[in-house]
């Protein structure tokens, strides 16, 4: 049950170092998180984190080894789905190994000290993470035509004012972050790869990177007009991609990480990502320093394929 509860007695109760926690987040009071066995690090979870913004959802926060005792402050990297990242008993899709694969990176020195917290979607995943000011651009047929099976309208941008007024202050009085833009990253696999990179552009003052794998392009969860490349869809994908290359920040502040395989769904995306990939030089990005678009020939659109390269993103992501 939700309840109020004292700075002191759940900092203790978890095992943290006393912090300046407020005691209700800006959507309500928080209830005390709980721990859950993971493989490397330690997670502690939030059961339905309260926002106004959007749905109210369980919260995962995973520290590195050496947090609890620990004085350094830590990089703080956003990631959408939190159910599949860390703990396979959360998801039947499989899990992706992120504190397995982040503890290496630590252990390794390849990427400084870094905490994850894993935002899990919900029954609105598809309308939350899809980009709301370019969709509401299409033509209103089109989107009438699409939320017939969709369920709605998109809700992206209460998505990402949640993360943002919401979340974040919360994390970043709770634990030992750096809260600055340099130091603050985000990242997801399919539709979590347009809502990294489309929340990373309406809050570029707060996200330093994005990182975007296997990024559904198409935008639409309506399988029949992508396996047709029905029009509807190719004028969705098209206003969300010409709203990128339009408001993307120039290079100079920040990473983005594209990804994509070529099998199964993800066959699907090349063209799209090939009009992304022209774009980015002209922005001033240079593919390698500040930009990175990976082809990983023959990987399909599921958990196992991106566990096996999550480890890339990361590094270039939250390398110093």
């Amino acid at each position: 049950m939700p309840m109020h509860f004292s700075r002191r007695a759940l900092l203790a109760g978890v095992g943290l170092p006393l912090l300046s926690l407020p005691i209700l987040a800006a959507g309500g009071s928080v209830t005390p998180p709980v721990p859950v066995p993971v493989s490397a690090g330690s997670v502690w979870r939030y059961d339905l984190f309260p926002t106004r913004l959007t749905e109210p959802r369980r919260i995962d926060v995973w520290l590195p080894p050496g947090y609890e005792g620990g004085r350094d402050r830590l990089r703080v990297l956003y990631m959408h789905d939190g159910q599949n990242l860390f703990d396979p008993a959360s998801t039947p899709f499989g899990e992706w190994g992120v504190d397995e694969a982040l503890s290496r990176l630590i252990a390794e020195g390849k990427v400084p000290p870094t905490m994850v917290v894993g935002v899990w979607n919900t029954r609105y995943r598809s309308r939350e993470y899809l980009p709301q000011q370019p969709y509401e651009q299409v033509p209103a047929d089109i989107r009438a035509a699409y939320e017939q099976g969709s369920g709605g309208a998109a809700l992206s941008d209460g998505y990402g004012d949640f993360l943002v007024n919401d979340l974040k202050p919360f994390i970043d009085a709770t634990y030992r972050t750096r809260p600055g833009l340099a130091d603050t990253f985000i990242m997801g696999s399919s539709m979590g790869g347009l809502i990294s990179l489309y929340t990373l552009i309406r809050h570029v003052a707060v996200f330093g990177g994005a990182g975007c794998l296997s990024t559904h392009w198409p935008l639409v969860t309506n399988y029949d007009w992508i396996r047709n490349s029905d029009p509807r869809m190719l004028t969705i994908a098209d206003h969300f991609i010409t709203w990128v290359k339009v408001n993307l920040p120039r290079a100079g502040q920040h990473r983005i990480y594209f990804d994509l395989g070529n099998a199964e769904l993800d066959s699907v995306y090349p063209p799209f990502q090939a009009q992304v990939d022209r774009f980015m030089p002209g922005l001033g990005y240079v593919r390698g320093k500040d930009w990175v678009t990976e082809l990983h020939d023959g990987e399909p659109h599921n958990e196992t394929a991106w566990r096996k390269r999550v480890g890339l993103p990361l590094r270039f992501l939250l390398s110093a």
